[in-house]
């Protein structure tokens, strides 16, 4: 896939925090305890949704979308995460590394893609509830999923191809993981052409699906607000503030870090950023996006008894 005809160095060395190497047990059991707890959480509102019947409606199909994607999202950079933090060679492959940055962009851009479908989604069932079951249908679903994985697997190609024919004069990478930007950092010779289609592909993944997503609320909000009984308002409104929260938390840390034309960085303030939406962002999703949804925890409550019925 890629080309490395002219790299010259082999492998990266991932610095991370250097002043915290002291801390790095203690680190690596808190980012343990917090990759396990997302799993586990993605995992049981995926398996939830699938063996409900309750549960098989768009909004929800759509959530066990977003967390089996953020299962995957997470295994692109956690365990290698977790490996440095316990081994002094924090060496990483060239090839690896590349390869890295792209699933870690690619499936960063199915998520926005994805964001942007279930927003979607609210705005016809809030907006056009008369016409909802008649569009959003069941190969509707199916179109937008696979559109937005589609997409998202394509998006990063060119440019991690483009990275991949570039010449590395430096091997330690003052990153967390392996991504576009500190790579550009390391290159020899001019990287304008690279910075520039970072640029412009960020901005068509980040910026236009940011901006869909929020004229879908911003009329949402407009529809809303002409509901007659507060009650009425709140229901309505309790329907979409939870996806709402994950889509300003997800976007105002990736337009921070990739809607900029430079290679100059503050490294330990973007280092800070790149955990939380890499760490942080995706252990929220179950707890904001689903168990604070009445609806999973009834069914979370019904299947718990029904298991302690069947052992009694």
């Amino acid at each position: 896939m890629f080309y490395l005809s002219n790299i010259t160095v082999s492998e990266f060395i991932i610095i991370g925090f250097p002043t915290l190497y002291s801390y790095n047990a203690l680190l690596f059991v808190c980012l343990l305890t917090v990759y396990i707890l997302t799993i586990a959480g993605n995992v049981t509102m995926f398996i939830l949704v699938k063996v409900d019947s309750r549960l098989h409606s768009p909004m929800y199909i759509f959530i066990s979308a977003l967390s089996f994607l953020e299962i995957f999202y997470m295994a692109v950079t956690i365990p290698k995460m977790l490996a440095n933090l316990l081994m002094e060679n924090k060496n990483i492959s060239v090839r690896n590394c590349l390869f890295q940055t792209y699933f870690f962009h690619a499936l960063g851009s199915c998520e926005s893609y994805l964001l942007t479908a279930m927003a979607y989604d609210r705005f016809l069932a809030i907006c056009h509830p008369l016409h909802y079951s008649s569009v959003m249908t069941s190969t509707m679903i199916i179109k937008l999923v696979g559109s937005c994985f589609t997409l998202g697997f394509l998006c990063p190609l060119t440019e991690v191809i483009m990275i991949s024919r570039l010449s590395f004069c430096n091997s330690e990478m003052e990153h967390i993981f392996c991504d576009i930007p500190p790579l550009i950092s390391l290159a020899c010779g001019d990287t304008s052409i690279n910075i520039l289609a970072d640029f412009v592909t960020n901005c068509f993944v980040i910026i236009v699906t940011f901006s869909l997503v929020m004229a879908s609320y911003v009329r949402i909000i407009i529809d809303i607000m002409k509901v007659n009984t507060s009650a009425g308002r709140m229901m309505a409104f309790s329907t979409c503030v939870s996806h709402l929260s994950v889509v300003l938390i997800f976007f105002t840390c990736i337009l921070f870090m990739y809607v900029r034309l430079t290679k100059s960085y503050s490294l330990y303030f973007d280092r800070a950023v790149s955990i939380f939406y890499s760490v942080v962002t995706p252990i929220l999703n179950p707890i904001i996006y689903s168990f604070r949804n009445q609806e999973i925890r009834l069914v979370v409550k019904y299947r718990l008894c029904q298991r302690k019925n069947v052992q009694i």
